[in-house]
């Protein structure tokens, strides 16, 4: 893969958690909470679970795992 698709590659992870982040905290500015573990949907909330899943494709750039917390 050259630099440049590396570049795009990127780009679209981290435009998509931004967009993402985005959605979920004006989910938590309208219920009035700092955190979804104050909220009684946490587990089965989609918002959060796209979150989570745009967080770990920034992370990998979407090659899948291979990082470590």
């Amino acid at each position: 893969m050259n630099t440049q698709n590396i570049e795009a590659n990127i780009s679209r992870y981290e435009l998509n958690l931004k967009h993402e982040s985005e959605i979920l905290l004006a989910c938590q500015k309208e219920r009035n909470i700092e955190s979804c573990f104050a909220c009684e949907k946490t587990f089965e909330c989609e918002k959060r679970k796209k979150y989570v899943k745009s967080v770990y494709e920034s992370m990998s750039q979407g090659e899948g795992g291979g990082f470590e917390f």
